[in-house]
């Protein structure tokens, strides 16, 4: 019962609470406080959300893990979503596996998603990539940045 079975990602390693339930191993999840299967989707999202609060500063308490949404009628879940101070979505993060490759149909994806909750910040990352664009509502696009802003810059920025 060990995270051994997955790639080395482009984060800083953290310990993880594991457990084993009836054969599945399970995960600690902090932001939302019980234990979820242990899928390579879920390694990088522990070690992403970790380093979210360690490294960029955001807070724990302003991020969110699985918030279900409703886009075109289907009910959908965004894998994290940062609130600002006044609780309004400033980052939508969307994780892959390790050995899923970051495409235009991943960008796609968090853009739907992004319409229903107007965020000013899509991130999407398998671990080993990490991309993070900003949203230009005025021209209804959205650019790239080279890294993704600690959470000082991205209440700065407003």
């Amino acid at each position: 019962m060990t995270e051994n079975r997955f790639p080395r990602l482009n984060l800083p390693s953290i310990p993880l609470r594991l457990k084993d339930e009836e054969g599945i191993v399970k995960v600690f999840d902090p932001l939302r406080d019980k234990y979820v299967a242990l899928t390579p989707e879920e390694f990088v999202r522990q070690h992403f959300t970790a380093w979210l609060r360690d490294a960029r500063h955001y807070p724990a308490s302003l991020m969110a893990n699985e918030i279900g949404i409703e886009v075109n009628g289907t009910r959908k879940r965004c894998d994290t979503v940062v609130f600002g101070n006044d609780g309004k979505p400033m980052v939508i993060v969307e994780y892959k596996a390790p050995d899923v490759t970051v495409n235009q149909a991943v960008f796609d994806q968090i853009v739907r998603y992004n319409m229903t909750l107007h965020a000013d910040y899509l991130v999407v990352s398998n671990g080993i990539n990490h991309y993070c664009c900003v949203m230009d509502y005025e021209s209804g696009t959205y650019h790239f940045i080279p890294e993704i802003p600690d959470y000082l810059s991205l209440n700065s920025s407003k």
